[in-house]
């Protein structure tokens, strides 16, 4: 299994990608969502997809493109943090 930084890591550049094409292709989503709304309901194929709908998509990839980001950045800055050897605080 890998390890705990690693796999936030993992988690992170897949939430990113994600991301990434949920707002460039919001239509391979609503794909996705159409075949997995088929196998629980009858003509899911013949759903339209409202443009508002899509605008919604694209507006989630980019919070998911943001949200990813800042993770990655910020686990990048506590790994760098962890390599500084600690401040002892005394002053002495």
């Amino acid at each position: 299994m890998l390890d705990s930084r690693k796999s936030r890591k993992l988690s992170a550049a897949v939430v990113l990608f994600q991301g990434v094409v949920t707002a460039l292709f919001p239509q391979i989503s609503v794909k996705f969502i159409k075949s997995m709304i088929g196998k629980n309901f009858d003509n899911a194929s013949e759903l339209q997809v409202k443009p508002a709908y899509r605008r919604q998509l694209r507006a989630v990839g980019v919070g998911m493109v943001a949200a990813a980001g800042t993770d990655l950045l910020l686990q990048s800055a506590g790994e760098t943090d962890d390599d500084l050897p600690a401040a002892d605080g005394d002053g002495e």
